[in-house]
């Protein structure tokens, strides 16, 4: 009777796995992750902070054509975090060029003083986007005459094969402007030959928000 129970188990878990891959990796999204989606709406970034442009940094509004090649996922990151309350290198503390660059470096080493922490990973920095902290994946280039990129992780209930193989769910400014992506969309520019977008550098942050303070 015993042997015959072992088939039996082993199906009923096999059974289990598609419903587990399927469920959402990170918890649910609570009414605070539900704050920071319509947030996050409300910034408009598919329509502010073209690539190209010179843009006010707050806005996102164009003021001229650049001589120079420029994207602003650091002016747009950090944008959002003032408009919450949460202060992140931004003008006039260092200029839009680089920025993404120094904001990387400031927030390892200054960040913890404005209430910054460092995640272990990925799968973390998802679960907080999801109770609604702010939550930035940060990545410096290591040419440190080249940008790097910032985008900030958005809630999603994404099942953990979609975490595992393209990563948190992201609102980014850059070369394209993405209200909701992934990313590995997002940070494909940095990718090589012979690391993906796990394996090139990025960290995460997060950052509790005080939904009063929000302007």
């Amino acid at each position: 009777m015993f042997c015959r129970l072992i088939p039996l188990v082993t199906l009923a878990l096999a059974s289990l796995a598609p419903s587990q891959a399927q469920s959402p990796c990170c918890g649910p999204i609570d009414a605070n992750g539900q704050r920071l989606k319509a947030f996050l709406d409300s910034m408009h970034v598919e329509e502010h902070w073209p690539a190209g442009w010179h843009v006010n940094w707050r806005t996102g509004e164009p003021e001229h054509k650049s001589d120079k090649p420029s994207s602003h996922c650091s002016a747009f990151a950090a944008a959002a975090a003032e408009k919450l309350g949460i202060y992140l290198l931004r003008p006039p503390e260092h200029k839009q060029v680089l920025l993404a660059n120094a904001q990387f470096d400031w927030l390892q080493s200054q960040g913890a003083t404005q209430g910054w922490r460092r995640l272990r990973g990925y799968r973390e920095a998802q679960e907080l986007a999801n109770r609604g902290e702010l939550v930035v994946a940060s990545l410096a280039n290591p040419n440190s005459e080249k940008p790097g990129h910032i985008a900030i992780i958005r809630p999603s209930e994404k099942t953990r094969a979609m975490l595992d193989g393209d990563g948190p769910e992201i609102t980014q400014a850059g070369l394209t402007n993405y209200n909701h992506t992934d990313v590995a969309t997002g940070f494909k520019h940095h990718e090589t030959r012979t690391q993906s977008w796990k394996q090139i550098g990025i960290l995460y942050f997060a950052h509790t928000v005080d939904w009063s303070q929000q302007r």
